[in-house]
């Protein structure tokens, strides 16, 4: 099928690896061009290095602190520069600390609004711009199944990413006669290092191993088993792609059925 996204130019934060790194292979697959960042440079490089391999295009790639206003106007004004305008935005990012609310400090809390919360304003600021002056854009906030179901030791994931759906479903109304549309993809279990590190935050707290977690978080799936990042990234394109035109303001789970909700 084609996308109609050809040539389009895209924006994925944090993504350097895991689900960042999969949305740039796929969108990369489609004949956009790719703008990647995070903020370890080696890994951006060799990134940058395996999908020119793979696609035969150079991607432009940057350091960028999510938690810094800086880093994010820098960094989209070198892609602005280099690619001449930006089309698609998928912020993405890692998930704060894990912690119940008693173990949390308020600089924890600081640093999780400006993660989390802050980049995607701050981001969103930046391209809408163009994208209203075109008449054309998308933009995809990679979220997590907390917004519907909270998460057990994730107070901070499960309260900010909320804020990123009523900020989302709020900027939808406001720009949609423009053509242009904002969405949220809330993954399940994925298979990337964050899900290592909670469940290994939470084989601590219940004296189990890791893996001991791994396998009961994939028997909580009604499919049994946790997700690929490339299977959240093929939603991701298909969300910023021209045939997915008319939709807007919703956020859909990529998550094997795990989430009790209707709807």
């Amino acid at each position: 099928m084609d996308l109609g996204i050809k040539g389009k130019t895209a924006i994925v934060t944090a993504s350097s690896s895991g689900i960042g790194k999969a949305v740039v292979e796929a969108l990369a697959d489609e004949g956009c061009n790719v703008a990647i960042c995070s903020r370890t440079k080696e890994t951006l490089i060799e990134t940058a290095r395996e999908i020119k391999s793979k696609f035969n295009i150079e991607p432009f790639w940057g350091v960028c602190d999510l938690n810094q206003r800086k880093d994010i106007d820098n960094f989209y004004e070198a892609v602005k520069k280099h690619f001449g305008k930006v089309d698609i935005l998928v912020n993405n990012c890692g998930g704060p600390v894990p912690g119940f609310f008693r173990d949390l400090s308020e600089d924890d809390w600081e640093n999780a609004y400006k993660q989390v919360l802050m980049s995607v304003v701050r981001f969103a600021h930046l391209v809408l711009p163009n994208m209203i002056e075109q008449e054309w854009g998308r933009i995809v906030n990679i979220t997590s199944i907390a917004v519907k179901q909270p998460v057990q030791n994730l107070m901070l994931s499960n309260s900010l990413r909320a804020g990123v759906t009523g900020f989302a479903k709020s900027l939808s109304n406001e720009i949609g006669n423009k053509n242009i549309t904002v969405n949220n993809v809330a993954p399940g279990y994925t298979l990337t290092h964050r899900l290592y590190e909670l469940a290994v935050n939470r084989a601590r707290l219940s004296k189990k191993s890791h893996e001991e977690i791994l396998v009961e978080m994939a028997k909580d799936v009604p499919m049994n088993r946790l997700a690929a990042p490339e299977e959240i990234a093929a939603l991701v394109v298909f969300i910023a792609s021209q045939k997915a035109s008319y939709i807007t303001g919703t956020t859909i789970s990529v998550d094997g059925g795990s989430t009790k909700a209707i709807f």
